[in-house]
């Protein structure tokens, strides 16, 4: 069955990846960005294009997470165009390389604003809709670095990442009864496919990063090559994007709470599976039991 959803930071990486596997696989996709007028003006423009190359429903809408209002807008804009909203997929995010102490504690906060502060905006925007009709799907792109192994430089960006992790976790006992089910899509590292490392910002703080270069230089570069000696072969950034269409595609019930797409292994679905187990555990003893699965769609 056809779906609407509202994709955010489907500019590119992840989020256009799997903007552009829904709508071939039917569904009508807004692939949500900030600047559709400006620096992303090309991208809005490409997206048209596969749309009308593919005979799919593919359609972006501006929204910046860092603004509620722009959220709300943007919230408002799909369901006056298209009368409700089946799936919201919480991907904008941004990452930052360099060493944890050359950061601001206000350079940390922006990047929790982006990453964590976002998704908060759009639920408040959207989940009022969802909680009226009883149903809906939040879908959360995470990283395996929440709970796998993690290479240093990556503090920040690894700091928000668990946080939203967090937070999904909370709210999905929170929605279940709202017939509003939760899915975490987990990527590992993938060295390559999206922009993620291109785009990476920097700590403004440059005094301190001579000590470290002294100890640590080329460490990213380091890493970098030995993740991607560590990547199979056919680990591409579009087993992410399949990893999100078959979720939605899953009947409403049945869902999984959490799908690793995690080539290397980092170790982060093993952990997982502990602590869902926990999890799962405690909300029975405590006779919450219901929580785990949402309530049968209205």
């Amino acid at each position: 069955m056809s779906k609407t959803i509202l994709i955010t930071g489907a500019g590119s990486g992840f989020g256009a990846l799997s903007a552009r596997a829904l709508a071939r696989a039917g569904h009508t996709v807004y692939a949500a960005m900030r600047a559709t007028a400006g620096r992303n003006a090309a991208r809005v423009a490409e997206a048209a294009r596969y749309a009308g190359e593919h005979g799919v429903d593919l359609r972006t809408v501006e929204l910046d997470v860092l603004s509620q209002e722009s959220v709300t807008a943007a919230v408002e804009t799909v369901l006056g165009e298209a009368g409700a909203i089946d799936v919201v997929v919480h991907n904008a995010g941004h990452m930052v390389l360099g060493p944890a102490e050359a950061f601001t504690p206000e350079e940390l906060a922006a990047v929790y604003d982006t990453n964590v502060l976002g998704s908060q905006r759009l639920n408040r925007a959207v989940l009022p809709h969802l909680r009226e009709r009883g149903q809906g799907l939040l879908l959360w792109i995470g990283s395996s670095s929440t709970r796998g192994g993690t290479p240093p430089y990556l503090a920040p960006y690894f700091a928000a990442k668990a946080a939203a992790d967090a937070l999904a976790v909370s709210y999905a006992a929170e929605v279940a009864r709202f017939g509003i089910e939760t899915t975490l899509v987990i990527p590992g590292a993938f060295t390559s496919g999206t922009d993620h490392f291109a785009n990476a910002g920097h700590p403004a703080d440059q005094r301190v990063l001579p000590a470290y270069d002294e100890r640590y230089g080329g460490l990213m570069e380091q890493v970098g090559e030995r993740l991607a000696a560590l990547q199979p072969p056919g680990a591409d950034v579009s087993l992410v994007a399949g990893a999100v269409v078959e979720v939605v595609d899953t009947p409403h019930g049945k869902r999984p709470f959490r799908v690793h797409v995690d080539p290397i292994d980092d170790g982060s679905a093993e952990v997982s599976e502990v602590a869902d187990r926990i999890r799962a555990r405690f909300l029975t003893r405590i006779g919450l039991e219901d929580l785990l699965t949402p309530a049968p769609a209205a």
